[in-house]
C-alpha cells in the first residue's frame, strides 16, 4: 500500500497546502507472463473466465444502476459471435440526471484537499496492479482484441503510474507552487477544480486512457461524466468499479455509455466546464462546435483538451542501423494492428539501404502471428476493434492494389468471417504525397517512400508537409549532423519525437503524450501541464498591517 505523508503548509479557508517529498513512486514494472509464470496462471483462469461468460453493464449515476431500453453487446473483436459485455446506452434524460447529481457533489469533493482525493486512486492502482490486474487484462484481451504485453503496459502498468505518478509528482507536487509573499502579506494559490462538470469521452484501444481521461480531473477537484467507448465497455466498467470500492463517492465520476450525438447534445448544457476527448478528428470537430453552438449558455468557458490520432513517421538515414529500423518499425507499424494512434505509417528510406530493409521487413512479416490471442500466446497482433474499422481499411488495401503509383510488397487481404482480421500489409509508393501517406488509416498498413540517398535534406521537409497531423515521428541516424538537422526540420511535425526508437511505446511521467496540428490539442497527459488544465486558480493575498490613509507620500 502506497503512503502519503503531507507536511501542513500555509492555510486559507480551511484547505491546506502539503508536501509529498517523503513518497517514493516509480514506474510500475512490467510483468512479462513466461510460461509457467504465476502471473501466467492467474491471467489464464481470468481469460476463462470472461470468454465463457457475457457481463451485464449498467448504467451508473450516482449509486443508482440504470437500464435503459437502448441495449446493446459489446463483441470480441476476433471472434465476433463471442457477445463480450451486454450494456445500454444513457439517454438524454439520464445524461441530464447525472449533470445536476454531478453539479451538487462538487463542492464538498472540491474542498477535499488534494492528498485525501489522490488517496482514492492510490489505493484503486494497489488494487489494479494486485488482486484485479489478470481481470482487467482478460476484459481487455477479449474485448479489445489486444495482446498479451499491450494490455499488461496499458492496464497494469500505464494506468497505475497515471494514477500513482500523476497524483503524487504533479497533482500533490503542484500544491507547493506557490507566488511571492509582500512584505506584510503573503499570497496563497488555490487550485480548484472547474466550476461545472467535465466530460470525459474515451477511446477502445487503451483501457488506461479511459481511466486516465475521468481520472485526473476528479483528482484535481472535479466531477465527472465517463462516456466508455462501445468496444471497451467491459474493461472500462472494472477501472470504473475499481475506483468506487477503494473509495470514490457516488457522483464524482458517473458511468455512462451513450450514443455519441446524444451524450454531445446533452452534455452542451450551461454547466459544462470541460471536455476530455481521445478519439477521431470528425468526432473532436464536431464535439468543438457543439460546444461553440452553445457558447453563450455556459456559466464558464469550457476547455476543450483533444488527442485525435496521427500519420506518424520513421525517417530512415543512409547511417542508420538497420537492424534496429526493421525492428522498431514492425512493432511500431503492426503491434496491436496499428490501432494505436502513435503507431507508424508511413517509412522513408534511402535507397541504398532499401534492399536490406526491404528484405528483412518480408522475413518480418512470414513470421508475424495474425489470430486468437487468448488461445495462443504467440500471436503477434489479433484483430482489428469493428465492423466499421475493417470496412475502412478495406477499402484502403483495395486502394492499394489498383492505384498505378502504389505496389503490395506483403500481406493485402482480409478476412471478417469469424473475427476482423486483416493481415499485416506493406506497400510501396513512387508518390510520396498519395493519400495513403497522407491519411490516417488506423490498421496494419505500412507505406514506404524510397528516397535518393542524397535527398534526405528534401525528404525531411516533404515529411513536415505531407500530412495534417503532428502525434509522433522517429528519426534513425547514426550521424549526429542529421540528426541536429532533422530536429530543425520537423520541430512542428511530432509532439513525441523520437530518435533511433520506435514511435510508439511514450511512458507516463517520462515521455508526456500528445501531439498538435490535427492531432489535437497537445496537452501532455502524463506530465506537469495536463493537470493544470483541469483547475481554476485562485489567489489569496492577506495583508497583516492596516492601511493607516488613503494619500500616497508624493502627495504629501
Amino acid at each position: 500500500m502506497l503512503r502519503v505523508t503531507a507536511a501542513v503548509g500555509r492555510s486559507w479557508g480551511g484547505l491546506r497546502s502539503f508536501s509529498a517529498a517523503s513518497v517514493e513512486v516509480r514506474n510500475e514494472p512490467i510483468l512479462d507472463y513466461r510460461e509457467g509464470s504465476g502471473e501466467r496462471a492467474e491471467l489464464l483462469k481470468a481469460l476463462d473466465r470472461v470468454k465463457r461468460s457475457t457481463e451485464e453493464i449498467p448504467c451508473v449515476v450516482g449509486d443508482q444502476h440504470v437500464w435503459t431500453r437502448d441495449v446493446r453487446y459489446q463483441l470480441s473483436p476476433f471472434n465476433h459471435s463471442h457477445k463480450v459485455a451486454k450494456f445500454c446506452y444513457a439517454d438524454k434524460e439520464l445524461i441530464n440526471k447525472a449533470i445536476l447529481a454531478s453539479v451538487a457533489a462538487r463542492r464538498e469533493w472540491d474542498l477535499k484537499p488534494v492528498q485525501d482525493r489522490a488517496q482514492v486512486l492510490f489505493k484503486a492502482a494497489d488494487v489494479i496492479s494486485g488482486p484485479r490486474r489478470a481481470e482487467i487484462l482478460a476484459k481487455t484481451m477479449i474485448g479489445q482484441g489486444a495482446q498479451t504485453i499491450n494490455p499488461e503496459i496499458d492496464t497494469a502498468v500505464d494506468l497505475n503510474d497515471f494514477f500513482r505518478l500523476i497524483s503524487k509528482h504533479h497533482a500533490i507536487e503542484l500544491q507547493q507552487q506557490q507566488p511571492l509573499d509582500g512584505e506584510g502579506s503573503t499570497n496563497t494559490m488555490l487550485y480548484r477544480g472547474l466550476e461545472g462538470f467535465v466530460a470525459a469521452v474515451a477511446p477502445f484501444n487503451f483501457t488506461a486512457i479511459g481511466g486516465n481521461l475521468a481520472g485526473t480531473p476528479a483528482l484535481m477537484g472535479n466531477v465527472v461524466l465517463w462516456k466508455p467507448s462501445d468496444a471497451a465497455v467491459s474493461a472500462s466498467y472494472a477501472v470504473y468499479s475499481a475506483l468506487r470500492d477503494c473509495g470514490l463517492p457516488p457522483d464524482i465520476i458517473q458511468f455512462l455509455p451513450a450514443d455519441g450525438p446524444v451524450f454531445g447534445d446533452a452534455v452542451t448544457s450551461p454547466h459544462l466546464a470541460g471536455v476530455n476527448f481521445t478519439g477521431s478528428v470528425p468526432t473532436f470537430r464536431h464535439l468543438w462546435k457543439q460546444v461553440a453552438q452553445n457558447l453563450d449558455s455556459y456559466r464558464t468557458f469550457p476547455r476543450l483538451a483533444g488527442e485525435c490520432g496521427g500519420k506518424n513517421f520513421h525517417f530512415v538515414h543512409a547511417s542508420a542501423d538497420v537492424l534496429s529500423v526493421v525492428n522498431g518499425t514492425v512493432r511500431s507499424a503492426f503491434e496491436y494492428g496499428g490501432q494505436k494512434c502513435s503507431a507508424c505509417s508511413r517509412l522513408y528510406v534511402p535507397d541504398c539501404l532499401w534492399p536490406q530493409i526491404r528484405q528483412q521487413l518480408l522475413d518480418a512479416c512470414r513470421d508475424i502471428r495474425v489470430g486468437d490471442p487468448v488461445e495462443d500466446f504467440s500471436t503477434f497482433f489479433s484483430a482489428v476493434i469493428d465492423d466499421k474499422s475493417f470496412a475502412r481499411i478495406r477499402r484502403w488495401l483495395e486502394h492499394a492494389r489498383t492505384s498505378p503509383s502504389l505496389k503490395v510488397l506483403a500481406g493485402g487481404s482480409c478476412d471478417d468471417s469469424k473475427g476482423y482480421f486483416v493481415e499485416p500489409t506493406i506497400v510501396e509508393t513512387t508518390d510520396p504525397q498519395d493519400a495513403i501517406m497522407c491519411e490516417e488509416i488506423f490498421g496494419p498498413v505500412l507505406t514506404v517512400y524510397v528516397y535518393p540517398e542524397k535527398n534526405h535534406q528534401e525528404v525531411l521537409e516533404l515529411i513536415d508537409r505531407t500530412s495534417p497531423y503532428g502525434l509522433t515521428g522517429s528519426v534513425y541516424a547514426q550521424d549526429q549532423r542529421v540528426i541536429d538537422q532533422a530536429a530543425r526540420v520537423l520541430r512542428n511535425a511530432a509532439g513525441n519525437y523520437y530518435v533511433n526508437d520506435k514511435s510508439t511505446g511514450s511512458i507516463v511521467a517520462q515521455q508526456p503524450f500528445g501531439g498538435a496540428r490535427v492531432s489535437g490539442t497537445n496537452d501532455k497527459p502524463g506530465g506537469p501541464h495536463y493537470v493544470l488544465r483541469w483547475t481554476s486558480p485562485q489567489v489569496v493575498k492577506q495583508t497583516y498591517q492596516p492601511l493607516t490613509g488613503w494619500k500616497y507620500p508624493y502627495m504629501g
